[in-house]
Order: C-alpha cells, then sequence, then structure tokens
C-alpha cells in the first residue's frame, strides 16, 4: 500500500477530467497501484455526478444552433480532444491472480511494452531514460531506470517535478518512496535522491520545467546534461 499520494486537489481535478494529459497519466498510474486513492476519486466522481442532476438546465439563446452549424465547416472542431488516461479497472478472477505487471494500463500503452523491451537512452552514469509520448509540449513525461545505489546529482527545478516510483525505492529528504509512492518537488527543493542498493528503480517522472543540477560541477554539467 502506498504511503505517499497525490494531493486532494489533484485527485479532484482527475475525477473532473481537468488535468493535462501527463498529470493525468500519473495519476490513473497511482490509482492502478492504490486502492485508497481509488477509493477517493470514485468518491468525487459520484459528488460530480450529484451536483451536476442538481443543475438548473440553463436556457439556450436563439443564435446557439447557427454557432455549432458553422463550427461543422471547421476541420479543427471535428478533431478528438487530447486523451485523458484513465486508470484500468477489472473485475475479479475466477482464477488465481497472474503477477501485476510493473507497468500498470495506461502507462504501459504509452511505454509501448515492459522496461525489459522498451528503448532506454543512456542520461548519466547510472541513469537512463524513455520519454512518453504526451501531446502538450509544456510537460514532459518519461521513465527513469536508475542502477541500484545511484546517487541522483543534487538539483532543483524550474518549476515542478512529480514522481511515481514503479520499481524498486528511492530516498529523498529523509522519506523513503516505494512502488506507487509519488513525489513533489519544486523550485525551492534541492535534492539528490539515491536508489537504494537492492535493485534498479524505475520510476515515472512529469516535469514541466527543467531540472537544474547544482554545486559548481553540477552548474558547469547543466551544459551537456539534460534531465
Amino acid at each position: 500500500m502506498p504511503s505517499h499520494h497525490p494531493s486532494e486537489e489533484m485527485l479532484m481535478d482527475y475525477a473532473a477530467g481537468s488535468l493535462a494529459e501527463a498529470p493525468a497519466l500519473l495519476v490513473a498510474t497511482h490509482l492502478a497501484l492504490c486502492p485508497e486513492c481509488r477509493h477517493r476519486v470514485s468518491a468525487f466522481e459520484a459528488l460530480g455526478g450529484v451536483l451536476l442532476e442538481e443543475l438548473s438546465p440553463a436556457p439556450l439563446g436563439a443564435e446557439a444552433l447557427d454557432a455549432v452549424l458553422a463550427r461543422l465547416d471547421d476541420p479543427a472542431a471535428l478533431e478528438p480532444p487530447p486523451r485523458t488516461p484513465r486508470a484500468t479497472v477489472t473485475a475479479a478472477p475466477a482464477t488465481p491472480p497472474r503477477p501485476a505487471p510493473l507497468l500498470p494500463e495506461p502507462l504501459r500503452s504509452y511505454a509501448g511494452g515492459d522496461p525489459d523491451t522498451i528503448a532506454w537512452r543512456r542520461v548519466i552514469g547510472g541513469i537512463e531514460e524513455h520519454v512518453l509520448p504526451v501531446a502538450r509540449t509544456d510537460f514532459k513525461a518519461c521513465l527513469y531506470r536508475i542502477a541500484p545505489g545511484v546517487v541522483v546529482p543534487r538539483h532543483t527545478h524550474g518549476r515542478s517535478e512529480m514522481l511515481l516510483v514503479l520499481e524498486g525505492a528511492v530516498r529523498d529528504r529523509g522519506m523513503r518512496f516505494g512502488r506507487g509512492d509519488v513525489s513533489f518537488a519544486d523550485g525551492g527543493i534541492d535534492h539528490s535522491p539515491a536508489a537504494e542498493p537492492e535493485r534498479p528503480c524505475i520510476c515515472l517522472a512529469v516535469l514541466d520545467g527543467p531540472l537544474r543540477l547544482t554545486g559548481p560541477i553540477g552548474r558547469w554539467l547543466n551544459r551537456f546534461v539534460k534531465l
């Protein structure tokens, strides 16, 4: 059972469908691993449904039909909106369950397979990444694979970073983050997470700004290393 969760506001935004694709992917993946947050999101969705039922219908103006018909002539209006990842819920199996996949849906579809089969790019010694295809360019979503015992160079953030652990564990700011746990960091945090030595750590990271390495050597490496 995860110990570190997305904020209540983030879960409410997810239930309302107002999260951008990349953070919604992280929340959906967390929900696949966290019964507690699945229950909260279900409660928010039920509350939203009740509120919608209690709203009085608003009258449409005479120009509403003309506006809709005019949009039908616009090709851009026919394009589907960006997908909002949703957690996959399956019925209880009648036979003994198989071990849960390391990458639950919808993350598995974004990655295109298991960590052993996807293409990893070396970032720096002991750290690899696999960038995920998300529509909005103001967010970066990627998988990081950190070798056992490797310490991520000390850094801060241009804006924010959300990290979801999928395998192994990472220690950061005196806390331990294991499978299903979510970590948040922003420009006010200067930190150096470390993978535990027993096995590799695989994480899903969502960033809306670049990482900046700190310290004399880190500032020099910023010219060459893009995390």
